[in-house]
């Protein structure tokens, strides 16, 4: 998917849920450039793993500063949480790692099931 979708009248916010797992991100090697990277976000959720060896912090405050509605969770199953009560019908949530995301994308799709059936 191409960055900008909701902008591109395709309907939705597009929300881009990160966990920086591979070594050149925990390491931080390339944390000065995130924030300019998620800028055609509508909204990011960053992911602090416990491996993660500095603080997103920084990076959350340059993406506010950007205009981007940003936050940090160190803990999975808030962030899904929040994702399944925020998320609005024809938004696009993108996750985005190169690993299992600790099963983000079942969990998300059953707790998104869940608030449809509860509606």
């Amino acid at each position: 998917m191409a960055p900008g979708v909701a902008a591109e009248g395709q309907g939705g916010r597009l929300w881009a849920v990160i966990e920086p797992r591979s070594n050149t991100m925990k390491l931080g090697t390339m944390k000065a450039r995130l924030p300019s990277s998620v800028t055609s976000a509508d909204r990011v959720s960053w992911f602090a793993p416990p491996t993660l060896g500095w603080s997103l912090d920084a990076t959350v405050a340059e993406c506010r500063a950007l205009g981007v509605d940003t936050e940090v969770e160190s803990d999975l199953e808030a962030l899904i949480l929040r994702i399944a009560s925020e998320a609005r019908a024809g938004d696009w949530v993108v996750v985005m790692s190169n690993g299992g995301f600790g099963g983000i994308h079942e969990r998300l799709l059953s707790a998104l099931a869940a608030r449809e059936g509860e509606e």
